[in-house]
């Protein structure tokens, strides 16, 4: 039998979409979800201006939106401390220190947030008052709010470290090791630097999720907008205008944290290339 010479097969270029298929793509990519959650704000704060009751309800809600932000900022500054140094004992070769990191985590991870907060305010914070020779009159609702919040958070925090130090290769260690770098140096200088860029988003993510669960510190009477609501239900009767107007505005902060955060994830994107 004679060799069959193979016919080449001719691709066809893919067709180009049609204009109604990129109009449906378009619509399909924009955020509708935004644009509801926009209408929605306004319309709820159309409801605060022209409406008594709810105007009532957010003139007094919202003199504990500082109290809210104040207990946030700090909780989160504290906790992005003990997170660092429980993130760099999880990654530590030294017994001690790793299994102290491990212990932290494991034990704060598995117990519910509410019960945390009752526990460290008034287990954990009292223990260590009378230890140190600390008044306990001394230390009030704020301060225990603040430790609750930066205690529990530090540990999800140690986590979000930790992933970002080990995303950084082993050979930037090595090589400022070899430069001459101690490992605090190279730490310090070297490695902490990118890899607290590349969890950037998380970071701020779990600064959002903790302006939320701020509300839990109200059980400690804190006069948060959380409290301030109760507080305004339980003397109106008025509960309806009350937790409409408190969900509103961690409604609002949140969208703009959010907002915030997506900002800096396109601007980390867009740096890197």
């Amino acid at each position: 039998m004679s060799d069959q010479i193979p016919v080449p097969v001719q691709q066809q270029a893919p067709a180009e979409p049609s204009l109604e298929e990129l109009k449906t793509a378009k619509l399909s990519e924009f955020p509708w979800w935004f644009v509801a959650l926009i209408l929605l704000l306004i319309g709820a704060f159309s409801v605060f201006v022209f409406v008594p009751d709810y105007t009532e309800a957010l003139q007094f809600i919202w003199t504990g939106l500082g109290v809210t932000i104040k207990i946030s900022l700090l909780s989160y500054g504290i906790a992005l401390i003990l997170g660092l140094l429980a993130g760099l004992g999880r990654i530590s070769k030294n017994i001690f220190f790793n299994n102290l990191a491990r212990f932290y985590v494991e034990f704060i991870r598995g117990i519910p947030m509410l019960v945390l907060i009752f526990f460290i305010a008034f287990v954990i914070v009292p223990s260590l008052a009378r230890f140190l020779h600390i008044p306990n009159a001394a230390l009030s609702r704020s301060v225990r709010a603040v430790a609750a919040l930066s205690i529990t958070y530090g540990a999800f925090l140690a986590e979000i470290f930790r992933a970002g130090i080990q995303s950084i290769t082993k050979g930037q260690m090595e090589a400022a090791r070899s430069l001459g770098m101690s490992y605090g140096q190279a730490m310090r200088y070297v490695i902490l630097p990118q890899a607290i860029r590349n969890v950037l988003p998380a970071l701020g993510n779990d600064f959002v999720a903790m302006v939320k669960d701020s509300s839990l510190v109200s059980v400690l009477a804190i006069r948060d907008i959380t409290q301030l609501s109760r507080l305004h239900a339980g003397s109106t009767f008025r509960f309806r205008e009350s937790y409409f107007t408190v969900t509103m505005l961690y409604l609002t902060l949140t969208l703009i944290l959010s907002l915030l955060v997506q900002w800096m994830e396109r601007r980390l994107r867009k740096d890197a290339h």
